[in-house]
């Protein structure tokens, strides 16, 4: 579904992607990991067309991505920072994104429940707290029905309850044979969702398999620690 080739991208005199190959061509979950800086966003944002590369190619469903925009209607992504116009209604809101998308009426409301957010519907979403705002950064992402998920930090601001939640609505996604690459700091969440990992270090890949593989490559049995690992052993 995505190929990347020789992905390069520079922010000024700082290289953020350097020669990124990678192939995401079978459902399931892949997690992006790697410190700040190190090029996770930016290579998610190329992907959606949001970041212009300096050099390089990507395809999405087997299309250059170049110019193109019709395929992100495809694509359901999660942002990092959860932004609304803070004198919108979180109702308001709903309806305007269920305009824009043409999805049916009433089509969150499953969502809405999952999260607890009816009592939020009539207040101003300048009003909401940082881990109410991102239950709604994800109905706003799955309310529509998209053929790949980008979802960085998913996590964020989530109590344990709305966490294990979400746990289980992309599991469900996962069910369907979608495409799913996940961005997080949260080792314990990518060991327990993740089929494959691509770490990145400085904008190069330094690991793309298993989290069972870079666990028996690190020698370890928590992923935390692998990663640990990868990251001691480049700065030795």
């Amino acid at each position: 579904m995505i190929e990347i080739r020789d992905l390069h991208k520079k922010f000024g005199k700082n290289r953020v992607l350097q020669g990124i190959n990678l192939k995401f061509d079978k459902p399931g979950i892949t997690a992006i990991l790697g410190p700040n800086g190190s090029g996770k966003t930016t290579l998610i944002k190329s992907i959606l067309g949001m970041v212009i590369p300096n050099e390089g190619m990507i395809k999405v469903y087997d299309k250059n991505i170049k110019s193109q925009w019709k395929y992100r209607k495809r694509v359901n992504y999660l942002p990092q920072i959860a932004n609304f116009p803070n004198n919108l209604k979180l109702s308001e809101l709903l309806a305007m994104i269920r305009n824009l998308r043409q999805l049916p009426a009433h089509d969150e409301d499953p969502l809405i429940e999952l999260f607890e957010l009816q009592p939020f519907l009539n207040k101003k979403l300048g009003h909401l707290s940082g881990g109410t705002r991102q239950k709604v950064n994800l109905v706003l992402t799955f309310m529509s029905e998209g053929d790949m998920l980008i979802l960085d930090e998913p996590t964020t601001g989530l109590d344990p309850v709305s966490l294990v939640r979400l746990k289980e609505l992309i599991l469900k996604e996962k069910a369907k044979g979608k495409t799913i690459l996940i961005s997080s700091h949260i080792m314990s969440f990518v060991d327990e969702m993740a089929d494959e990992v691509v770490f990145l270090l400085e904008g190069k890949i330094y690991f793309h398999g298993s989290v069972k593989a870079l666990k028996e490559q690190s020698e370890e049995t928590d992923l935390e620690r692998a990663i640990a690992n990868i990251l001691s052993s480049n700065h030795a």
